[in-house]
């Protein structure tokens, strides 16, 4: 994945995101959605085959966007790991399970 940055402010900032789609960006935007700090977001993808996402975010107050934008990436990274952990768990349960049925 590679990000340029297209605009940037105080307060705002402009992004696109290379190489991803609306499963990426709609996950990005709903984290973004969930920080009080945040005062407005937004995307948009011109064509889902062949243009790159852009992201729009506004702050309020003196947070920088860009701190809001990594504090939402690592949240959805500590999500990521949280599914990977349950997954995990799940598939050695049924594992277990299937050992002792075997038996």
């Amino acid at each position: 994945m590679k990000v340029n940055v297209l605009e940037k402010s105080k307060n705002e900032l402009k992004i696109e995101i290379v190489g991803e789609g609306h499963t990426f960006c709609n996950a990005l935007h709903s984290a973004l959605l969930k920080d009080s700090t945040v005062e407005f977001v937004g995307y948009g993808l011109a064509h889902p085959l062949v243009a790159q996402p852009t992201l729009y975010v506004r702050t309020k107050g003196r947070r920088r966007p860009e701190n809001a934008m990594i504090e939402a990436a690592r949240t959805l990274g500590k999500e990521v790991e949280e599914i990977q952990e349950a997954f995990e768990s799940a598939l050695k349960k049924e594992e277990r399970l299937q050992s002792h049925a075997k038996t």
